[in-house]
């Protein structure tokens, strides 16, 4: 008996080092690669709307692709799936740090994605089916815990790397990761949903591919070409609500379908998806911006950037056990009302923040109120979705909740970029306008609007308006960032119940 319980708590462990690995790697990339984002537009002269689609590719095919990812671990194998996910990324990885110019890089990165998509619900899943469910709230804290601290550890390396080497090594860090993850995963135990259908919903992936990226497209290109009459972003936009209406359709008739309308029968399903996608587009927007605030305003180096998170770490990691067992304790509707309250008071400090250059005095407060709030807010929100379904629908529990959290991400990194931009280029017009400059001097400054804060101007005075006009576009971006918070904590205490039902009585 004893021997059985010896084997068993090292199988746990085995799961959760080789999930928190495999899940660290996405994590990474996406911080990691927002540091790298103000060296990458210098690098390939790129415009702030190509940055954008380095970030939106990989997030398109994993928002699109999570609920593919979950449904084939269900039905392959989790184990089996997170591994070719695992590869898959590693080998976008390797593509994306050999890429030549932007528009190859936006390729690799689409595929990052692919991968992303299958090793992400994984990782949950893989917890999920070999935890039970007393101790499944702390197994997935600690997965949280350990999770943001390599997320965070990433970009120190990475900002140091960038600095003194290439951008291109921020890609490389993954290879490691994942031969470590692939090694570990041959000691994980398998498992699958023996009832899941086999037929997967592929009429819907491509439908959910085609509506995002052409909101995507119509939000990030408007600004550029929408300005100009451009019919393309009008087209679209149209054909792409067009394809997530499709999208809706084939769902409710599919015998296979990606998403299973009977998980929103459960109102803490419902709630807990509404507040990450309300957190984590937030969470997403603020992740975007505020690196080029750090490097390209304050003149921080690549590694002080990467590193200004750090306090966001220790909280979460100090915390993560604690917060696990928050639910127990407490019951979801508290830490899921409170946790984004707190990061919505963070967040309002990134906008009230002195432009100073003094990291403890300006964003350390800032950034410790909001690690704060989200380690209050995430394993709780997690351990709600998971406990809010059945066991053998976990994978697909899982994929909806990381796709909503992912869809929150790319839908606020456009529709914040079209805010900024905007508010950008009306704050430099009434700078330049009390300037009188000459028709060529604006002109060339006109050409260079497209780059935004990354604008280098031998005019000290021209070089004041543009720095001023992208923070208040990026003051603006941050305010509605604190809204969304808020509106995550009011969703809290309006649909999720005080506690948590057990997956047995869910419908």
């Amino acid at each position: 008996m004893r021997n059985n319980i010896s084997n068993s708590q090292a199988s746990e462990r085995i799961v959760l080092a080789a999930t928190i690995l495999g899940s660290s790697m996405a994590f990474i990339d996406g911080t990691v690669v927002n540091v790298a984002l103000p060296t990458l537009q210098n690098a390939l002269h790129a415009s702030i709307a190509d940055v954008q689609w380095v970030v939106e590719s990989y997030a398109l095919m994993l928002a699109a692709l999570l609920l593919v990812g979950g449904s084939l671990g269900d039905i392959f194998g989790r184990r089996k799936v997170y591994v070719l996910g695992v590869a898959l990324f590693a080998a976008a990885s390797a593509w994306c740090g050999l890429a030549r110019n932007i528009e190859m890089l936006i390729w690799a990165r689409s595929i990052q994605g692919i991968g992303a998509a299958l090793l992400i619900p994984g990782s949950l899943a893989l917890i999920t089916a070999s935890f039970p469910e007393e101790t499944r709230g702390q197994a997935i804290g600690t997965w949280s815990g350990f999770s943001a601290i390599t997320a965070a550890i990433g970009p120190v390396i990475g900002g140091w790397l960038i600095e003194y080497s290439s951008w291109r090594w921020v890609f490389f860090l993954n290879l490691p990761l994942a031969l470590a993850v692939i090694l570990l995963s041959a000691r994980v135990p398998e498992s699958r949903n023996e009832k899941a259908s086999h037929h997967l919903d592929w009429p819907g992936a491509l439908l959910a591919i085609l509506g995002l990226g052409g909101v995507t497209y119509a939000l990030i290109e408007w600004p550029s070409r929408g300005r100009h009459g451009g019919h393309i972003v009008d087209a679209a936009a149209v054909l792409g609500a067009i394809a997530l209406a499709g999208f809706v359709a084939v769902e409710h008739w599919s015998r296979a379908p990606m998403v299973s309308f009977k998980l929103f029968r459960s109102r803490n399903f419902v709630g807990a998806n509404l507040l990450t996608l309300f957190l984590y587009a937030s969470l997403g927007g603020l992740m975007f911006f505020f690196p080029m605030d750090l490097i390209q305003i304050q003149h921080y180096t690549a590694t002080q950037a990467g590193a200004a998170f750090l306090p966001f770490v220790a909280i979460m990691f100090g915390l993560s056990r604690w917060a696990g067992g928050l639910v127990a304790r407490h019951g979801s509707r508290l830490p899921l009302t409170v946790g984004p309250i707190v990061a919505a008071c963070g967040i309002a400090l990134f906008a009230v923040a002195p432009q100073n250059g003094n990291y403890w005095s300006s964003f350390f407060p800032a950034v410790a109120v909001m690690g704060l709030g989200m380690t209050i807010s995430v394993a709780p929100l997690t351990t709600t979705v998971m406990n809010a379904v059945p066991d053998s629908e976990s994978g697909l529990a899982s994929g909806v909740n990381n796709a909503v959290s992912r869809l929150a991400s790319l839908l606020a990194v456009a529709v914040f970029g079209v805010v900024l931009v905007t508010v950008f280029n009306h704050s430099l017009d009434r700078h330049l306008d009390q300037l009188a400059l000459a028709s060529d001097v604006r002109a060339q400054i006109d050409a260079a609007r497209p780059l935004l804060a990354a604008t280098h101007n031998p005019d000290s005075v021209v070089q004041q308006a543009i720095t001023e006009s992208f923070l208040s576009g990026y003051r603006a971006v941050i305010w509605i960032a604190t809204g969304l918070a808020v509106l995550g904590g009011i969703t809290g205490w309006l649909l999720i119940e005080s506690g948590v039902s057990s997956p047995a009585e869910q419908v």
